[in-house]
């Protein structure tokens, strides 16, 4: 893992300071709130629905066993007892006091964290695959190249004032699990035909009320390119992108309206202009960044997993856990964890004080001391022994956090909506809870198979809906909550904009209308192999208007 250096350290200290400074003058009265507005959201602090929300940074997703530990201290003792794990591989806290909040920034300068960068006009945080540096199909670790935008980009001063918002994503294996084409940038790593390592490179991704594709401009960039690549892209959009109206201001828009081949053709000279800058990332300082990404020193297991094999051959509940929670690592005899924050009726992506020191625990006892945060809301232990899974199973189990869904139908993702949300129009969390309760953790979720739903609570799409297989949007129509329906939506490298079905379901329809959509696809598919998305694509929307519609 990446660890401060002197200058992390002065630069987090001093931007601490910065900010005690500006809170106190707005609590005296000398800022009002529109002139503190763009000082807290420099420091990822936003006005909520009730209370002020505080947003954390976790590059790429990826945390030790100290930091986790820290953030759960935080929620015990300034917010309510939890925190909540975002798309973007963050954390928000709630209900925190303004007045805290300086004190909560320096406590996590004491663990190597901060809150820059979090919100605003700027760079956000950058993710990475949730299992970067572990998953035995992966073409390179992604998280120093990250790391690398990270440092180059904290407080850019060409680039902390950009049109909108912008944000970046970096996967490391053929699949794709980073949801790099709904990103403003996307960097796939490759490698071309003399076996070289660089990178596809996608421009115009993202979702909002104009959820788009992400175009291809660049079939290979070499490593050494990254940054001055990364430079001509944002040099465009900054010169060209609108200022004029923000639901117009993102590089989508600018890629839209220009076409895809007339930025490619803009970024290609643009870079060519710089290419042997300054920018240019020499071999050395690569390499001094995947150091601190060296794989942990695992002791050998051999391929032979006799205690996982027998509780998977003696005990239904932990085959089901290993199904669906447990995925291959590079490494043999070892596997990754994922430790679902959904449990049946739960809240997505919240954890509490308790589970965050539980998984910590764990994470020091059985993963190396890491853990990491999936885009879909999740925690991961990356590297697990195979035979101490049954051990951890039960430790999990303990906790309530052994919920054997990730992938079904119940791994909801789901933004806070209207029970947190200023923008939001319609609450997101009671529907993800019903739908989580009609369809369990048991045989019929496992008979379903792999089924994403994404939940948003309005227009803004926090909840990705447009790229869930089943997307719900939830509106106010006419002074009630009213929810739309989207089939088709994919993230991954088969990414799509889901389609609408028809017109929306109240708050007390939904629920059925979900429960109809999914039986169509039972009565449909072609095989029990045949997951949801490859049924809708070979059958069509047809058979799903017909099941929630009829002849309407």
């Amino acid at each position: 893992m990446y660890r401060y250096d002197e200058f992390d350290k002065s630069f987090v200290a001093a931007r601490v300071a910065q900010f005690r400074d500006q809170v106190a003058r707005r609590l005296s009265g000398e800022l009002d709130e529109e002139k503190f507005r763009p000082l807290r959201l420099m420091n990822g602090v936003y006005l909520q629905l009730h209370a002020y929300m505080l947003r954390i940074a976790i590059p790429y997703g990826t945390l030790s066993s100290r930091q986790l530990r820290k953030l759960a201290y935080i929620a015990r003792r300034y917010d309510k007892g939890y925190g909540h794990f975002t798309t973007r591989q963050n954390i928000q806290f709630n209900w925190p006091a303004l007045k805290d909040c300086p004190a909560i920034l320096n406590e996590l300068a004491e663990v190597e964290m901060h809150a820059i960068q979090t919100s605003g006009n700027c760079i956000r945080n950058v993710t990475a695959d949730q299992f970067a540096g572990a998953a035995a199909d992966e073409i390179e670790d992604p998280r120093p190249y990250a790391e690398i935008l990270r440092q180059w980009s904290s407080l850019h001063p060409e680039y902390s004032f950009l049109p909108r918002k912008f944000k970046i994503a970096v996967n490391g294996a053929a699949k794709d699990r980073a949801a790099i084409k709904v990103h403003d940038i996307g960097y796939q790593i490759v490698k071309n035909t003399r076996g070289e390592v660089g990178f596809t490179v996608y421009v115009g991704g993202g979702l909002g009320r104009t959820p788009l594709v992400a175009h291809k401009i660049r079939d290979f960039l070499p490593k050494e390119d990254l940054l001055a690549y990364t430079d001509a892209i944002l040099r465009i959009y900054n010169l060209e992108g609108r200022r004029d109206n923000k639901f117009k201001a993102r590089i989508k828009i600018l890629v839209h309206e220009k076409g895809a081949s007339t930025i490619r053709a803009e970024v290609e000279a643009e870079f060519a202009n710089h290419r042997d800058s300054a920018l240019t990332l020499p071999q050395a300082e690569i390499d001094r960044i995947q150091a601190y990404f060296a794989p942990p020193a695992l002791p050998a297991r051999g391929s032979a997993f006799f205690a996982f094999e027998r509780r998977k051959a003696t005990d239904p509940a932990f085959a089901r856990f290993a199904a669906q929670n447990v995925v291959a690592h590079k490494t043999p005899g070892y596997g990754i964890v994922t430790i679902s924050l959904k449990p049946i009726g739960g809240i997505p992506g919240d954890a509490s004080a308790e589970e965050m020191e539980a998984i910590a625990d764990l994470a020091e006892e059985f993963s190396a001391d890491e853990i990491r945060v999936a885009h879909e809301q999740n925690l991961v232990l990356p590297h697990v022994a195979l035979d101490d899974v049954p051990d951890l199973f039960d430790r999990l189990s303990g906790h309530g956090l052994a919920t054997a869904n990730t992938g079904l139908v119940t791994d909801i993702i789901s933004c806070p909506g209207l029970d947190y949300c200023a923008l939001a129009t319609a609450r997101s969390i009671p529907i993800a809870q019903r739908i989580s309760e009609r369809f369990g953790a048991g045989a019929r979720a496992q008979d379903i198979g792999e089924l994403k739903i994404n939940i948003s609570g309005c227009i803004n799409a926090c909840g990705h809906h447009h790229v869930g297989h089943i997307g719900i949007l939830g509106l106010e129509k006419s002074g009630a909550e009213a929810y739309q329906i989207t089939l088709g939506g994919s993230a991954d490298e088969t990414c799509a904009v889901g389609s609408l079905t028809g017109r929306g379901f109240s708050s007390d329809e939904i629920v059925d209308a979900i429960e109809t959509v999914v039986d169509t696809y039972l009565k449909f598919r072609a095989s029990p192999a045949e997951d949801f998305l490859a049924a809708y694509r070979r059958i069509g929307m047809g058979p799903f208007k017909e099941a929630l519609y009829g002849h309407e």
